[in-house]
């Protein structure tokens, strides 16, 4: 009879491409993945990966048998879901958060897990969009509300929310009147998301287009940074201004009007790799669409 830790671990090693990866993520030691690796390939009868020092690959008949063991698993957690769906989930779960999230509805969020959820604990981890993604990507997270979607082979991706961006600045800083150019606020620094991110690579190409090769983009990953420089005078900033209200009614940013193509919207997805484990991620995923939209 063919053990379910045994496929699992399978699975996982596949998946991770390491021993010591998957040893880490079962929570157990390489020994023990080795030996369930052994007793898996012993009770089929075939091999299923080459090892060598540096490296684990799948056998064209470990290649041919993931898939099976895939959905094996899945049927079974497709069970233990249906017997559970009454219940309330548990254990720990690892987190990432863009940071426009953290200023808009992440407590509403978080306060909603702690009542409906008491036995989850909740890891997180607040980073630019691009390292969730690779985090999402690589299983050191098991869910991510980030810029997305994340367009990559075994990973899910829900549409929690789209905010709008914005052209802001300190009523310092030296700006014409009325309604502005590209050219007007590229006499100053443009503030905005890091250079990795898709709104600073369309920020860039509305420049390109409007003849201006070179502006002065000052990518930054933390928007708290950001809406900082900004109040100081320091440049135009190009984000979302979904939760400056306090700075806009207070003076200390003021909304610009500018005669160019609209900033694309920022569209934040929550993102998780399919799984033996994604069904905790999935319930706090619908979680998070529900508090989102009510935030809007």
């Amino acid at each position: 009879m063919i053990d379910i830790k045994n496929l699992e671990t399978f699975v996982w090693v596949a998946t991770l491409r390491s021993f010591r990866a998957a040893a880490e993520k079962l929570n157990t030691t390489q020994p023990s993945v080795s030996q369930r690796v052994a007793s898996l390939e012993g009770s089929l009868g075939v091999k299923l990966f080459e090892r060598d020092r540096r490296s684990v690959a799948l056998t064209s008949k470990g290649v041919e048998l993931l898939d099976y063991a895939q959905r094996i698993l899945d049927l079974r957690q497709g069970m233990l879901q249906s017997a559970q769906a009454s219940r309330s989930i548990e254990g720990r779960i690892r987190i990432g958060v863009s940071e426009t999230i953290v200023h808009t509805w992440l407590p509403k969020f978080m306060e909603r897990v702690h009542t409906q959820h008491p036995a989850v604990s909740i890891e997180l981890n607040v980073d630019t969009s691009p390292i969730l993604r690779e985090q999402v990507i690589s299983h050191q997270l098991n869910l991510a509300f980030l810029m997305g979607p994340i367009q990559h082979a075994g990973i899910e991706n829900l549409r929690l929310c789209k905010y709008e961006q914005a052209w802001l600045s300190s009523p310092r800083l030296k700006l014409p009147q009325g309604v502005l150019t590209l050219h007007d606020l590229a006499e100053h620094p443009i503030i905005t998301y890091p250079s990795t991110s898709q709104p600073y690579q369309h920020l860039r190409d509305l420049f390109v287009r409007a003849d201006i090769p070179s502006p002065r983009l000052y990518g930054c990953g933390s928007m708290s940074v950001a809406v900082r420089m900004t109040i100081d005078a320091i440049g135009v900033a190009a984000i979302t201004p979904i939760f400056l209200k306090r700075e806009i009614d207070s003076g200390d940013l003021k909304l610009l009007h500018v005669s160019a193509d609209p900033l694309t919207p920022l569209v934040f997805t929550a993102s998780w790799a399919r799984g033996a484990d994604e069904h905790v991620a999935k319930t706090l995923a619908n979680m998070a669409l529900e508090v989102a939209a009510a935030h809007q």
